[in-house]
């Protein structure tokens, strides 16, 4: 089963960019399909591989820092190529 994860990761200390570039790298060094706007990050793939990959990688991220707010949305389908015809 594919899936799309949009994730928006929300430190809430004033150092917050390191960690925020530190979890897009790992997402992005994964053999995942993984696109970056400035308000979020999209992850496309088979249910069991992103989920494997975002367990681990939130539980990293929420240890390198102090507080945070992690938002994530997902949808049963691929939609990396997904264009509005509207």
């Amino acid at each position: 089963m594919k899936i799309s994860v949009e994730l928006t990761l929300t430190p809430l200390h004033d150092d917050y960019e390191s960690a925020i570039i530190h979890f897009i790298k790992k997402l992005r060094a994964s053999n995942l399909k993984v696109l970056e706007n400035p308000l979020s990050t999209q992850v496309y793939g088979d249910y069991d591989e992103v989920m494997q990959l975002l367990t681990s990688e939130i539980k990293e991220a929420f240890e390198l820092i102090e507080r945070g707010l992690l938002y994530m949305k997902i949808v049963k389908s691929d939609r990396h190529d997904y264009e509005p015809h509207f």
